[in-house]
């Protein structure tokens, strides 16, 4: 890959790529640090990495990077929630649709959000998404079949139907 090449891929995939993390982590700062490491990445092994595969590869280093994050955070909130208080808080619900579908798509485990986004808001194929997650192609269309009907009971409840 060129470095003219290198910049065509930021200037396309920038904002599919930060969309994508910043819905699975749910925080700006910690998403623009995944995709800031994916394209630096992507630098150090632009020789190695073919433009017409580049989005597929920044795609998979940024899913990556935002597994490490996340069990990374997960290692030091069980550190500092240990023998803490864990009471439960329960949010009214909103008729807002952006919220209701944000507060589903938050209802789904890690695996499960990242199929969704990758699939239906990316566009990604069955194929695509298997080698950005290191998965098999029916574990992708299982996983995101049971992704799905989790969203769906959640969206068809009495409170959530607008």
């Amino acid at each position: 890959m060129t470095d003219k090449e290198y910049n065509e891929c930021v200037s396309l995939y920038a904002d599919n790529v930060y969309r994508f993390i910043v819905k699975n982590l749910r925080h700006e700062e910690d998403a623009r640090d995944v995709v800031q490491t994916a394209y630096e990445k992507l630098w150090r092994n632009r020789d190695m990495v073919e433009y017409a595969k580049s989005k597929s590869y920044l795609f998979t280093v940024a899913y990556n990077q935002m597994i490490d994050h996340l069990r990374k955070n997960k290692r030091v909130e069980y550190k500092e929630s240990f023998g803490g208080d864990t009471q439960a808080t329960h949010q009214p619900v909103s008729s807002d649709t952006k919220k209701i579908l944000n507060e589903a798509l938050n209802r789904l485990s890690e695996t499960q959000r990242s199929l969704v986004m990758l699939k239906d808001y990316e566009g990604y194929s069955y194929e695509e998404i298997g080698k950005i997650m290191s998965l098999n192609e029916s574990q992708v269309k299982v996983y995101l079949h049971r992704a799905r009907l989790i969203l769906k009971s959640y969206l068809v409840s009495k409170e959530h139907v607008l």
